[in-house]
């Protein structure tokens, strides 16, 4: 009768107090690899510097050169690897963030969305920096870079990490279902997207049959998009920004009913041996 009543929070404090988890969640997730910060940060620009080499020497060995859109040739590769790095990793960061079940979700405030935004999120910024860093020493102490429309290969870049989260929120949805099955599909997708990206092929000089290859994957519609943001005389043909989104915001859907559909079945008995 005399118990004092609080007030109920409003919705713009409890917006706040989501994107303030969220952003203490994004900081755990960039510091659980690595104890050191700065050392995890700096290998993650080291691995997408190799990633980088090995598609260069793969190009120069198999003869790819000749195919490449005219202009900086390492400029050419970057626009396939750094999208792909970051469509794979959001993809990667998203499938393997803590499940409905898991001991973080113990917590009150804590919940899936908070988990999956927060795995996207650090991810993103992980590829931004490594992208950001390989970009300027390159520009600075090997050739000057020039883009033809830099917020347009932003955009696609950030077009890329979108649909990887998206694609992986359907993977991370059915994941405590078959946490086994489910990792390796989602690792399967991502190897063969070293490949069926179609980062090696400029899709205006593709035969039809060749592009039938690659034009189901949003990835493919990013990196030739971007390229037409990045270099000067090339203009695609043959992709669009419109697939990308609308297939992004596709498994966004699917992966979230899929998720709410586990949500009422999780239980932390699952995956325990009896």
């Amino acid at each position: 009768m005399f118990r004092a009543e609080t007030a109920r929070p409003t919705r713009l404090r409890t917006g706040f107090e989501l994107l303030e988890l969220i952003y203490h969640v994004t900081v755990r997730n960039l510091r659980k690899s690595h104890g050191n910060a700065v050392y995890g940060m700096v290998m993650n620009v080291v691995q997408s510097a190799l990633v980088l080499v090995i598609f260069v020497v793969m190009f120069q060995i198999l003869g790819l050169k000749r195919i490449a859109i005219r202009g900086d040739f390492i400029l050419y590769v970057m626009s396939g690897v750094f999208m792909f790095l970051t469509h794979t990793k959001a993809l990667g960061a998203v499938s393997g963030a803590d499940a409905p079940a898991s001991p973080m979700m113990m917590h009150a405030p804590m919940n899936p969305i908070v988990a999956v935004s927060a795995a996207a999120l650090a991810s993103l910024y992980q590829q931004t920096f490594s992208a950001a860093v390989i970009i300027l020493f390159y520009h600075t102490l090997i050739a000057p870079l020039t883009f033809h429309d830099p917020v347009g290969m932003v955009g696609m870049f950030v077009l890329s990490w979108f649909s990887g989260a998206a694609i992986g929120l359907i993977f991370y949805a059915a994941k405590p279902w078959q946490p086994e099955v489910v990792g390796i599909l989602a690792t399967i997708y991502a190897r063969a997207n070293m490949i069926a990206s179609g980062k090696m092929v400029v899709a205006n000089m593709a035969s039809p049959k060749l592009r039938s290859w690659f034009e189901w994957n949003p990835l493919f519609h990013t990196i030739d998009q971007g390229r037409g943001y990045t270099f000067l005389n090339y203009h695609p043909r043959y992709t669009s920004i419109d697939y990308p989104v609308y297939c992004a915001l596709a498994c966004i859907m699917i992966g979230l009913m899929g998720q709410f559909f586990t949500s009422r079945y999780a239980s932390l008995s699952w995956g325990k041996r009896h």
